[in-house]
């Protein structure tokens, strides 16, 4: 009984929804008028529509410059937070993690006054050094990089942080004993801190890929709901709100979600095969 209210709100708002988007997937509606039973049409359309594969492959490219870039800079960082050299560590965790809590909208606005055509911050920096301004926002790879370095500045210090737990759960006498079998830091990093911090990169590579598919809110707001010129911010769920919320084809929306958790389980699953290794379970 004590545990029947998670159970109650669980069933209201989690699973009623998943199950209603699965119904609904089938069903031809505007959100208003009477549902239409429409089959498989609205999958078939998704797998041969242009504009879901674009936005397929901008998801994808934006994924790539953003998740390794930050992954390895939250594991360099954490290298730094856990060396002893460094005062202030306290300070500097809290800092690097602020940006995570911040408000994504406001976030957002700023990076766009950052890359903005006109009057923006790297094009002032650039006139600066005698350099010709570049319009970010009227080329797809500006687009995704702008978007790509929101995604990076965010949460870099969210996976420095896991990282430097996982640093400070290695025991130490590992090291003093490569140390006194003549062990460089090189080979100790590769035969002792990597094989350690395994099921904590495995954890940040598959979370990332979560979440780097699941990006709306940077370039919704950088670029609006179109996904700017050529349509190089047009993410996976932003072109779901577009078809779904804009449009108003609540059906085609729910079998695009559906098609996204496809992607990312398949996705997740390479990426866990890929961190892992050969002959490990």
């Amino acid at each position: 009984m004590a545990i029947s209210p998670f159970y109650l709100l669980f069933a209201v708002f989690g699973l009623f929804p998943i199950l209603f988007s699965m119904y609904l997937s089938f069903q031809r509606w505007d959100g208003i008028g009477v549902m239409t039973f429409n089959g498989v049409n609205n999958y078939r359309f998704m797998l041969t529509d242009p504009e879901f594969w674009k936005a397929v492959g901008n998801t994808l490219l934006i994924w790539i410059y953003s998740t390794i870039p930050m992954l390895f800079s939250a594991l360099v960082v954490a290298f730094l937070l856990n060396a002893s050299f460094v005062k202030f560590r306290t300070f500097f965790r809290i800092g690097y993690f602020l940006p995570n809590v911040t408000s994504l909208v406001a976030v957002s606005i700023v990076f766009s006054t950052v890359f903005s055509n006109n009057y923006g911050l790297l094009n002032y920096i650039f006139t600066l050094i005698g350099l010709d301004p570049v319009e970010w926002l009227n080329h797809t790879w500006g687009i995704q990089l702008a978007v790509s370095f929101m995604v990076i500045w965010r949460w870099v210090g969210y996976n420095a942080v896991i990282y430097l737990a996982g640093l400070q759960s290695i025991p130490s006498v590992l090291y003093e004993a490569a140390k006194i079998d003549g062990a460089s830091g090189i080979q100790s990093f590769f035969r002792i801190t990597l094989p350690n911090l395994r099921p904590i990169i495995l954890f940040t590579v598959i979370t990332s890929t979560i979440g780097g598919m699941q990006i709306f809110t940077e370039p919704q707001v950088l670029v609006g709901n179109d996904g700017g010129v050529n349509g190089g911010g047009l993410t996976i769920v932003l072109y779901l709100y577009r078809e779904a919320f804009i449009n108003n084809y609540f059906g085609y929306g729910s079998a695009v979600g559906w098609g996204m958790f496809v992607l990312i389980a398949l996705f997740s699953l390479f990426n866990w095969k890929m961190v892992q290794g050969k002959g490990t379970m």
